[in-house]
């Protein structure tokens, strides 16, 4: 991807920068706030850079284009948008950048930030100014990003398909935030469609977006790309609250994933210890995932048959099980393949010569350069100005530069700061290579001719250019000619140069200049000059001279040879050294030496040493006299033969890698030569350094570690001594750990170009060495620098040493000193390493911080220098002045100083008790306060529910079983099994309504005889049910459906029906179990068995209601439903002054009185029926009386006057109309209204919640009742005047509160009452409840993995929350009542309630808990006994047999078969059949029980019958 050196990163800074002084200065681009995304536009280079507050449009290199302030506007987290005046909380708020997106095709820019709880807006992507789409008013669905700073948020553009048309769709992950949404991952479409709006969420999928993820998991995401289809999101999470320990994890799905059932989740561990637990970014293969998945899908009984179902459903399915994640044992595990101190903030990849290379940001600005090789190592580095380096991090679209947010401005390479082949080599930068026909550090493409073989050395290879030879060698400055190279690895290039003075290879023209005498001082040497030069010896001057250049005759014989000298002048007894004679005249070439003795002993002489003229050598044997030649030459009585002896070596061991530098000690050791001497030890040769009294050294490696052994010391070929166990080879020593791992340059300057830099140790011992950074040139790149120690041949690589400039300081104040402040300083020194002196006084350094240094010091001094020294570094940062000191007498300090402390005590004292009176007081009064509350609301609950057991009286005194509306049967099952479903009331079912030919009719029952014969095979009947649910568009509502069917078919054999129940229910115990989840079992209805169990439990529970629960039941309905409509009840808000739900309570003053009314139904007698109701309620709450029809008549007079919500006196608030009440008609207490029939007129509504009869007067929605809508403003304010209306202010709902505990002690007494008769196990237990109860039991003790928590789960699933909470939640289910939507949301606080006493989870509540939940929160524990007591007191009953079971069933479906329509049952049911014909027919074949059934036949036969199928009959 990046290229070469040239190519440097360009900078998105915060701050000033300054230019590199090798590259001039960058492109830069400054912001004024802190940057939080950057991104770029593929097609253009463009750079859109997202900051607090503003969105800048950048060219290539960082010219500004267009910009516009995003921030600050008036916000506040607790206001829902669009914020007015109304919300007081709201101040100027930042505007952080959360997410940027490019959406090229159509020219557009996604931006979202932190304000108006993560709303997003559309930019034109070629002018950022310009503002395409922004709404504030959509609610919640068009929240995308997050509120809060810290969270983070990435997405990526995708496609949605439906309806054969696509869509663009963007993917957001974000993390939580206190007033975010609960959906970790969502959809957002970026146009309008259907109910869909701009950025609304399209996929509603639970499973994946909030139920696995609770809010105590905090997640943050990093990363999200595209890859083959699929979508990927790299996130890290932790565990809860109290862990906050990391753990990283990638996470796929398809990006055309309709429920995200393709959602999977790998846990990543770097480190075996998952030490690097925290991602900041990902390379890996994503087998893993798929192998995941494979396993899965393997292990799920849904799918007995399928061994390929990854590739089949590589988007997974909704029958498929989803969400999918690793177990932490199976995570990805691997080491690191490089670590290093401090965390990674952003990361760029590129290839580059087929090789990764990889520029690491992290928190300490600094920018790591890393060849990502089997080995990956830190070729280099830059050193950043700032804390950190964004996150943001990419190149360009050219891969020519790269972007990066921080202070410091940085090449890719440094290639051109290497002038030799070597040390461009020895940087092992893959940008970097030598370039041989220019000589010169360059990357490929500066290189002219790279594409040649050989021309350009990529710099990893670690391999220089070798030149061997010329051809010519000489060449004239005035001739043109081709030269020939040959280079060490083999190879040649031939250069012609194209004029006589420039020569591409490094080859120089040479003129010689001869001089005869130079080297040439006697006639020997003269004479064996080379004879082309013509030189002689001029016997008058002695000196030897170009021939033309002599005046006298040149003689042909030399002068007789002289001795000088012989070396060397001792030798040992045994002779066999080489002895070198010095002198003079002693012939021109070897041949000329006949003979030499030493003391009439002929020796051996060594021609290849001889010297012309000056130096003959010889080795001799024996002792002699003298040394003479035959050319007359003698010296004296030398050389001198000495005795040898070997004393001691040191040290006595060192490292078998060699190197070990060792002296050996002893006698006349300086005998012979340097040449003549060899040591070895242990048969190691040991290289002799030097030679003299005592002779060094150099040890060779050793093959392992060894006793000690023999040091050997032999002269010439004869002669040897030996010292016993002298020296030992030990182990190599190894570098454990170093420290500090940082220097400073310390200022060397050097004019010469010095590589290599050295520093001998200040200490030593075996475990410790000490030692000073060495010193480096300060216009040298630290960048390339290696360090390492050489311990004898022993070097250990020091990596990670970095090398950091010399800090630099401020100029100090002429105050008294507090501190010395600069940059740099923490980088490379501790505060105890740093030294201060003020003068000759050192000071103690207290604070070592990056960018200031602070010292303290005590001494009297006018004006001193004041030095700071960091090892080798000194710099005198300026002068300290100080005043003197002048001697203050004692009497004058103590009074000056207790006196004020006195005074000081005695305030501090009295403001004390002042603050703790008043406090005290403070704390009496809202005690008192809080007293006359409580008192309050207890005299209010009191008088409530006193006022509501008198009303009550009437009721409860007449509410026998006839006075109940129960429900007949019929409409009771038809309710429980078939209203919920997606046709509601109209549902064929319900109906009973079917289309079939009368000529058919015959046909068609005798077929439906058939199959519900057919049904009554358990064979057939398992089987039609296990191929149904295989199937991936039965999905769950089908199945419920479904089942229902099945349990209205079957309803004539209820232990039939009853003994499928068990077989299937065995089977998905035996699932739940296998797959180590059987706390989830039976806890959503997703099966057709968990249906029928529902079903199973409101037919045997029937009767229980009637004679039992229904009564208690019935009277909590109506206890709330009266007490909910004796206060004002908002008809358009759905909220009432007296409620148990928070969230529907009606927070404003609405005044009103009870008026009793007589009402006279027209046509019917001239009786009438007294009505209580509130002068504030609409003519549709008065809706007792609105029937289809009829209209109330208000008789005030003789006249009558028309009573509807809307008519032509409504009155208009700007473009609002209130609906009409009571009140507003003038309609007095003990008015008399007609119910009478009027033609042509319809009411408002036919009831409180039916929407579907309008006025005609109503052209808009914009009607309110008793409180208008907070956020929405009026277009037209009247021009009468209504200074009363906005002088009204808004009562906060909290106030109100107390209204709830109000409503709830009103009605304690009816909610206990219908906890007490549904979980009294004393009482009348149905024998259904028992007998279920204890084949649950018997099943837990089957399995070994079931405990008691988990059995308590199952039976909770299995009744209360199946059963109970349906009916609680209901009422018309069993009654005949209509529920509203107030006393609805009252119903739901109780049912919840039930729910919580159901689970054997503890909810620990705090202040942030919901009011609902605190309501009841001090009677759950009562209620959670009570449920284990039911449970045990069931268990300890006496057992139901399996006969008696089936007695009760088969009595059951004796009274009630006959009612149901079993026929029409039978028809939906074939038509399941019908649908997956094919696959049943296919089951029915594999299955050998069903083959000797004959069941395919059979189905065949009804196809045929029903709807004229052709088969194989």
């Amino acid at each position: 991807m990046e290229r070469w050196w040239a190519w440097q990163f360009t900078l998105v800074t915060l701050a000033t920068i300054y230019p590199n002084p090798s590259h001039g200065k960058n492109a830069e681009f400054l912001s004024a706030t802190l940057i939080n995304n950057l991104v770029a536009d593929p097609r253009t280079g463009r750079l859109y850079v997202g900051a607090v507050n503003a969105l800048y449009q950048l060219s290539p290199d960082l010219k500004v284009e267009s910009h516009t302030e995003t921030g600050p506007k008036r916000d506040n987290r607790q206001c829902t948008p669009p914020v007015t005046d109304t919300c007081e909380e709201a101040v100027d708020t930042d505007n952080h950048n959360k997410l940027l997106l490019v959406h090229g095709t159509k020219d557009v820019l996604v931006v979202c930030g932190s304000i108006f709880r993560g709303i997003c807006s559309l930019r034109n992507l070629s002018n950022v100014e310009q503002l395409l789409y922004f709404s504030d008013s959509k609610g919640e669905k068009s929240y995308v990003a997050s509120a809060e700073e810290s969270v983070s948020v990435v997405g990526v553009m995708s496609y949605f398909t439906k309806d054969k048309d696509n869509f663009t769709v963007f993917l957001v992950g974000k993390g939580y935030g206190s007033h975010d949404s609960t959906k970790l991952i969502s959809t957002r479409i970026l146009q309008d469609y259907g109910d869909w709006v701009v950025f609304d969420s399209i996929i509603e999928a639970s499973a994946v977006q909030a139920n696995p993820f609770v809010l105590r998991y905090l997640h943050d995401f990093r990363f999200a790309f595209k890859d083959g289809g699929f979508v990927y999101f790299l996130f890290s999470r932790t565990l809860g609250v109290q862990d906050t320990k990391n753990f990283t994890f990638i996470s796929r799905m398809c990006e055309n994933d309709h429920g995200y059932y393709s959602y999977t989740e790998l846990q990543l561990n770097c480190s075996a210890t998952n030490k690097y637990n925290k991602a900041q970014v990902m390379i890996m293969h994503f087998s893993r995932l798929v192998e995941i998945i494979g396993a899965c899908y393997m292990t799920s009984s849904i799918l007995p048959h399928q061994h390929d179902m990854v590739t089949t459903y590589n988007c997974g399915a909704e029958f498929l099980p989803s969400p999918l994640a690793s177990k932490a044992e199976f995570a990805l595990t691997s080491d690191p393949s490089l670590a290093r101190k401090g965390h990674m903030t952003a990361v760029a990849v590129a290839v580059e010569m087929g090789h990764a290379v990889a520029f690491l940001g992290t928190t300490n600005g600094e920018v790591l350069k890393v060849h990502l090789s089997a080995h990956p190592e830190v070729y280099g580095k830059v050193l950043g100005e700032l804390n950190k380096v964004n996150k943001n991090l990419l190149f360009d679209s050219s891969h020519q530069h790269l972007y990066i947010t921080t202070e410091k401005k940085v090449p890719v390479q440094a290639c051109h700061l290497k002038t030799d082949c070597h040390s461009c080599i020895a940087m092992k930068d893959p940008y970097c290579g030598w370039c041989v026909l220019e000589g010169k550090c360059t990357t490929r493409q500066d290189c002219s001719r790279w594409t040649e073989e050989n021309t350009w050395l990529w710099s990893p290879n670690q391999q220089c250019v070798q030149i061997q030879a010329f051809d010519p060698p000489n060449l004239s400055c005035k001739k043109t000619q081709q030269v020939q190279e040959s280079d060490g690895g083999g190879g040649s290039l031939t250069s012609l140069p194209p004029s006589p003075l420039l020569l591409l290879l490094p080859v120089s023209p040479t003129v010689v200049l001869y001089n005869c005498s130079v080297g040439r001082e006697d006639c020997s040497l003269c004479k064996h000059a080379d004879a082309k030069y013509q030189c002689v010896w001029c016997a008058t001057s002695r000196t030897c001279v170009y021939r033309e250049l002599c005046p006298s005759q040149q003689s042909a014989q030399c002068p007789n040879p002289e001795i000088t000298d012989i070396v060397p002048r001792f030798g040992p007894l045994k002779g066999r050294i080489s002895v070198t004679i010095k002198g003079s005249n002693m012939g021109i070439k070897k041949e000329d030496i006949k003979k030499i003795t030493v003391a009439g002993v002929d020796c051996n002489h060594q021609a290849d040493r001889y010297s012309v003229s000056t130096r003959p050598v010889y080795q001799h044997y024996q002792y002699g006299g003298g040394a003479s030649s035959d050319l007359g030459g003698t010296l004296g009585n030398e050389p001198n033969v000495t005795k040898l002896s070997l004393i001691s070596v040191e040290p006595m061991k060192g490292p078998m890698a060699g190197g070990t530098v060792i002296t050996i000690r002893g006698e006349d050791l300086d005998t012979g030569t340097k040449d003549d001497v060899t040591v070895t030890i242990g048969g190691v040769t040991c290289e002799v350094l030097s030679f003299g009294i005592n002779i060094t050294c150099k040890t060779g490696k050793f093959r392992a570690p060894s006793d000690p052994l023999t040091v050997t010391v032999k002269y010439g070929a004869d002669t040897t001594k030996d010292i016993q166990t002298a020296y030992q080879y030990t182990e190599n020593p190894k570098v454990i750990d170093y420290n500090p791992k940082a220097s400073f340059v310390c200022k060397f300057h050097s004019s010469s170009c010095l590589s290599q830099f050295i520093q001998d140790t200040l200490s030593k011992n075996d475990t410790v060495l000490q030692f000073y950074s060495p010193s480096v040139n300060s216009s040298f790149n630290t960048q390339s620098l290696r360090t390492s120690l050489q311990l004898d041949n022993v070097y250990e690589e020091l990596k990670n040493f970095d090398y950091h400039p010399d800090p630099s300081f401020n100029k100090l104040n002429n105050s008294a000193i507090t501190e010395a402040s600069g940059r740099g300083f923490s980088k490379a020194m501790t505060a105890k390493e740093a030294q201060a002196f003020v003068g000759d006084a050192s000071c103690h350094v207290n604070i070592l911080q990056v960018n200031t240094q602070i010292y303290t010091v005590k001494i009297d001094l006018i004006s001193v220098s004041l030095q700071i020294k960091f090892g080798h570094g000194e710099w005198v940062v300026g002068s300290v002045y100080y005043a003197r000191k002048d001697d203050i007498p004692l009497a004058i300090i103590i009074p000056a100083v207790i006196v004020p402390m006195l005074l000081f005590i005695a305030i501090s004292v009295y403001c004390y008790r002042r603050k703790s009176q008043q406090a005290e007081r403070e704390y009496e009064k809202v005690k008192h306060q809080l007293e006359n509350l409580e008192e309050s609301v207890r005299d209010r609950c009191k008088k409530e529910f006193t006022d509501l057991m008198i009303e009550m009286e009437d009721h409860t005194s007449d509410l026998s079983e006839a006075r109940i509306p129960f429900l007949d049967y019929k409409t009771y099952t038809d309710r429980n099994f078939f209203l919920p479903s997606k046709d509601g009331a109209n549902d064929t079912m319900i109906t009973g309504k079917i289309q079939i030919p009368e000529a058919r009719r015959a046909i068609v029952a005798q077929a439906l005889n058939q199959f519900s014969n057919l049904l009554n095979s358990k064979t057939f009947l398992i089987n039609f049910i296990r191929t149904l649910e295989s199937r991936p568009d039965f999905n769950a509502r089908a199945r419920g459906y479904f089942a229902s069917l099945l349990t209205v078919a079957l309803h004539g054999k209820l232990e039939y029906y009853t003994d499928i129940m068990r077989t299937l229910l065995l089977e998905l115990m035996d699932e739940h179990v296998q797959s180590k989840n059987p706390k989830l079992m039976l806890r959503r209805s997703e099966t057709v068995v968990e249906r029928m169990l529902c079903n199973w439990m409101s037919i045997c529970l029937y009767q229980f209601l009637r004679d039992t629960a229904g009564e208690p039941l019935y009277k909590l309905f109506k206890a709330l439903k009266h007490q909910v409509e004796k206060g004002p009840v908002d008809a358009k808000m759905k909220k009432a002054k007296y409620t148990l739900n928070d969230t529907g309570l009606l927070g404003d003053d609405v005044e009103y009185s009870v008026l009793t009314l007589q009402v006279l139904v027209h046509g019917e007698g001239p009786d009438v029926t007294p009505v209580k109701v509130l002068n504030c309620d609409t003519i549709t709450q008065v809706g007792l009386f609105s029937f289809s029809g009829r209209v109330l008549k208000w008789r005030p007079g003789s006249t009558g006057q028309i009573l509807s919500d809307l008519d032509l006196t409504s009155q208009k608030e700007g473009r609002w109309k209130r609906l009409n009440t009571l009140a507003h008609y003038n309609v007095r207490d003990n008015a008399t209204l007609v119910l009478s029939r009027v033609l042509h007129t319809q009411s408002f509504h036919q009831h409180q919640d039916s929407h579907e009869e309008k006025n005609a007067l109503l052209e808009d929605d914009n009607t309110f009742h008793l409180v208008r809508p907070a956020d929405e403003i009026d277009e037209v304010k009247s021009k009468r005047g209504s200074m009363k209306d906005k002088a009204m202010t808004k009562a906060i709902t909290e106030i109100y509160l107390t209204r709830l505990l109000s409503v709830k002690g009103t009605l304690q007494q009816f909610v206990d009452d219908f906890f007490r008769s549904v979980l009294c196990s004393s009482s009348v237990v149905p024998p259904a409840v028992k007998y279920f109860f204890d084949f649950l039991d018997e099943q837990a003790l089957r399995h070994d993995n079931v405990d008691e928590e988990t059995l308590h789960i199952w039976k909770t699933n299995s009744l209360p929350l199946r059963f109970w909470v349906n009916i609680l939640r209901n009422p018309h289910f069993i009654f005949d009542v209509h529920v509203t939507e107030v006393v609805d949301a009252s119903l739901h606080v109780i049912s919840q309630t039930f729910m919580d006493a159901c689970t054997k989870t503890e909810h620990k509540l705090s202040r942030e808990s919901p009011s609902n939940k605190l309501l009841y929160a001090k009677e759950i524990s009562t209620y959670k006994k009570m449920v284990d007591d039911y449970y045990k007191g069931i268990r300890q009953m006496v057992p139901v047999s399996d006969q008696d079971m089936n007695t009760h069933l088969a009595e059951v479906s004796r009274q009630h078969t006959d009612k149901l329509n079993t026929q029409v049952a039978l028809h939906q049911l074939y038509q399941y059949a019908s649908k997956y014909y094919d696959v049943i027919i296919q089951s029915l074949d594999e299955d050998p029980a069903a083959q000797n059934k004959q069941l395919t036949l059979r189905l065949q036969q009804i196809a045929a019958a029903l709807e004229n199928k052709v088969t194989d009959l």
